[in-house]
This record gives C-alpha cells, structure tokens and sequence, in this order.
C-alpha cells in the first residue's frame, strides 16, 4: 500500500510539472473549438457507414429507441432523429464533403498535446488530420456496439429504480470500451511523440473512464427541472448551445489532463522498477 500512494504522489508530481507555465484551460477550450467544427461530421460519416454495414432502417431504429431514453432537455429525440435522417442518406459527395471538417479534431488534438512536449513539429494541422482519418474504418463498428445495446439500456429503465442504476451502469461500460479505441489511436498516433503502450493503454482506459463518467453526468443534468435558456432571456436555443460546448470543453479537460497522466506514466516506464527496500540484518548479525 506505501509503494502505491508513492507511486500515485510521483504520478501526480510528474502531472503539475507537466502544466506547469501552461493554461491548461485555454489549451482545452481551443482543443473544444476544433471538436465543435468536426462533431456532426464525424457523427454523419459514422452513421452512414453503420447503415452500409447493416441498414439505414436499422440505425434509424437504434437511434429512435435511444431517442426515448434520453431526456427531452435540448430536444435530445428530435435532434437525434434529424442526424439519423441526415446521417443514413448521406451520399457518396455528402462524404466527402463531410470529410474535410471531420479531420478538424485530429489538428486541434496534436497542437494541443504539442504544448506539452518540448519537441519540434512540422506540418502540425495536416499530420493530426490524415492521422485521425483511419477511425473512419473503425468507427461503425464502435458505433454498432453501442447502438446493440440501446434497447438493453431502454428494457432497464422501465424496472424501477435498481433497473435505472443497472442502465447507467450498462452505459458507462459500452461507452468505456468504445472510447478506449479512438483515445488509444489518438494518443498513440495523432499525438506527437511515441509513448509506450503500456503507457498509453493505461492512460487511453483511464481516460475514456473519466470521460464516460462525465457523459453519464451530462445524461443527467439533462434532467434537472430548470430552463437551459433563462440565463439568457429566455432564449433555449442559446443555452442549449452553451450547455453543448460548455460539456465538450470539460470533456476536452479530461482529455488533456488523461494525456498529461499518460506521459507521467511513460516517464514514470523509462525509468523502471524501484529499488527494492532494504531487508533488516538483524538476523544475520554474528557474534
């Protein structure tokens, strides 16, 4: 148990030199503005390849059951079927057209891991979009996963109270396992710099934990009985757009902050195992 909280007081140390000079806010908020461009790109180029591996029918169908479980805040089910229409008629120059802005979160994730490395770059923007593009591959696949279990999350929340703890559950995992894949690449990959990969799966799981944690939180301040938009006269549709970004840029703190552990446990790898503690000579001491 001592070597544990030592090792997590080095990796905690390893974290604030990391930030140190740095404005990890300002960094995550501009990580958050390259997310905002590429999100429904992705999340079309996503769904129109799910329904070329299954069927649009099919992907509407998830889409509309999952509609029914999120709540009505920022007109989730709407909203939802709108992509879904979008996404599962997308066309062939759709795609590509949706290509472009897609690879925004590519550059945005290398300039802002960049900050936190003493290393050179050249061609910053152009590496971290053609790294990110092969999710694409991956990505409906991913998304298949989590659209299976919808009706599963659905089927829990109609048994009471322990049927609603059970979905959460259920969805913290499915999200978990579906996000370690892309923030594996991205730290392995989009990232500057080679990490370990005993780093970087530690890191990239660590993360994509967090990062499920907060999305489940997001799920339920949805359902807080007050007005998104009477911060601002009464105008929804503008806290709603706030309220967005205002989670997508925590999430992107995690993120940053998942990167910074990863590197404190790359370092923590290069120097290898401890010493171990000295043993007591009590017992061979001669007369």
């Amino acid at each position: 148990m001592t070597r544990w909280r030592s090792e997590t007081r080095g990796l905690l140390r390893s974290v604030r030199r990391g930030l140190r000079g740095r404005d990890l806010s300002l960094i995550a908020a501009g990580l958050t503005f390259y997310a905002g461009i590429s999100v429904v790109p992705l999340l079309l180029l996503a769904l129109g390849l799910t329904s070329l591996l299954t069927s649009p029918g099919t992907v509407r169908g998830y889409l509309d059951t999952l509609g029914g479980v999120l709540p009505d805040q920022l007109g989730a089910p709407d909203a939802l079927a709108d992509l879904a229409e979008a996404g599962t008629t997308l066309t062939w120059v759709g795609g590509l057209l949706a290509l472009l802005p897609m690879t925004f979160w590519g550059e945005g994730l290398r300039r802002a891991l960049l900050r936190f490395t003493g290393q050179e770059d050249t061609f910053t923007g152009w590496r971290g979009r053609a790294a990110v593009v092969p999710l694409l591959v991956v990505a409906p696949f991913l998304l298949l996963v989590v659209l299976m279990v919808v009706p599963v999350l659905a089927d829990l929340q109609t048994h009471g109270f322990w049927g609603r703890v059970g979905s959460v559950a259920v969805g913290f995992y499915t999200v978990l396992f579906a996000l370690a894949v892309p923030l594996v690449w991205g730290f392995r990959v989009v990232a500057p710099g080679m990490l370990r990969w005993r780093a970087i799966l530690v890191g990239a799981f660590f993360t994509a934990a967090s990062l499920s944690g907060f999305l489940q939180g997001f799920v339920l301040f949805l359902r807080l009985p007050f007005s998104l938009g009477a911060p601002f006269g009464g105008l929804d549709v503008v806290g709603g757009v706030v309220a967005i970004g205002l989670w997508l840029f925590v999430l992107h703190l995690v993120v940053v902050a998942g990167w910074l552990l990863t590197q404190a446990v790359d370092e923590r790898l290069a120097r290898g195992a401890p010493p171990a503690p000295p043993t007591s000579a009590a017992g061979h001491r001669t007369g």
